[in-house]
């Protein structure tokens, strides 16, 4: 708020004030006065306005740039309406009455979502742990009945299984504190059971897995990061090179801060220019979008959203036509031997 728009604002009341005073002025010349006391009838109204507006200005100036001021420093804009002061003048006090109304409503929108968003991840959630039970009767099905057919139906309730269980980290994705247990862990331990996790997949792409220096201990969720580890395996094994065995090597490095797992593999690669959205909801890429990949994006970027909630760091390399690079980062940080 600044004089200028304040004064326009004003116009018609200064403008009204100069029309009365001088009518008043020229009602006075029908009289015998003094050119003094004329001065002062003209004079003192204008005076008192220009005091009153400057009041007025001051009054209003002052809370505004504290309005302001406060928005620039909140995070949450709509806690505004509980730290402004109530002014002394009406125009504030109906802004500020406005602001808290519109506040509440929107609180209580907000809670009807957030209420109807929960009802949703629950039943989602119950709906993904009863399909697990026909997946896994039909699995056991299949390991009575061997057959060539069997195996590929064998191999479709595996990728089932596998999106099955993406889906429920994904709608967990979002309050992974309620769910999860910092405690240390044997990184040789997770990297087993990640593979052991995907090993009709692996052992369908003929895969060669080498693996050390991996007996380390980590500060983590060993559920989550298996789950993670899964998604990477199965990009491995998605994106390997027609007619070559895929090849995993494994290993870890310790830090002073932080202990780095390595995975890499001989696939096909990301193009330079699509390295650096991997992690993007929704990229697929120029691999994604080939008739045989059929990518939907939300791997990596899962993968990308549980390490951030866990503390961790996750990073990608990759060159076209020979392979891909991804670092795990357990910082061994105090907030995570809790």
């Amino acid at each position: 708020m600044n004089g200028t728009n304040f004064l326009k604002d004003k116009i018609i009341l200064i403008s009204l004030s100069l029309f009365g005073v001088v009518s008043i002025e020229i009602l006075l010349l029908a009289y015998q006065m003094e050119w003094g006391m004329r001065l002062y009838i003209g004079l003192m109204p204008l005076l008192l306005l220009m005091v009153a507006l400057f009041i007025e200005y001051q009054r209003k100036a002052n809370f505004y740039h504290d309005l302001q001021q406060k928005l620039e420093e909140l995070d949450g804009k709509y806690l505004l309406p509980e730290i402004i002061r109530t002014p002394h003048f009406m125009e504030g006090k109906l802004l500020k009455e406005t602001l808290q109304e519109t506040g509440k409503s929107m609180l209580e929108h907000v809670n009807e979502y957030k209420h109807l968003q929960e009802d949703y991840k629950e039943y989602i959630e119950l709906w993904i742990h009863e399909i697990k039970t026909p997946i896994a009767a039909s699995k056991m099905v299949i390991e009575n009945h061997k057959t060539g057919v069997m195996k590929s139906i064998e191999e479709e309730l595996d990728k089932i299984a596998d999106y099955t269980e993406q889906a429920l980290f994904y709608a967990r994705s979002n309050t992974v504190e309620k769910d999860y247990l910092i405690r240390k862990c044997s990184l040789q331990e997770i990297v087993n059971e990640a593979i052991k996790k995907n090993k009709n997949r692996l052992r369908q792409e003929n895969a060669k897995m080498n693996l050390h220096d991996l007996d380390m201990t980590v500060n983590t969720d060993s559920k989550w990061i298996v789950f993670i580890l899964s998604q990477i395996l199965q990009n491995s094994c998605k994106y390997q090179k027609s007619n070559v065995d895929l090849e995993m090597e494994m290993f870890a490095k310790a830090g002073k801060e932080s202990v780095i797992f390595e995975l890499k593999d001989n696939g096909i690669g990301i193009l330079k220019g699509e390295v650096v959205r991997v992690f993007e909801k929704g990229f697929t890429g120029t691999n994604g979008r080939t008739a045989n990949k059929k990518s939907t994006g939300i791997g990596l970027y899962l993968c990308k959203k549980l390490c951030d909630k866990l503390g961790m760091g996750i990073e990608l390399d990759s060159v076209q036509g020979e392979g891909t690079q991804i670092r795990l980062v357990f910082p061994k940080g105090s907030y995570h031997d809790i």
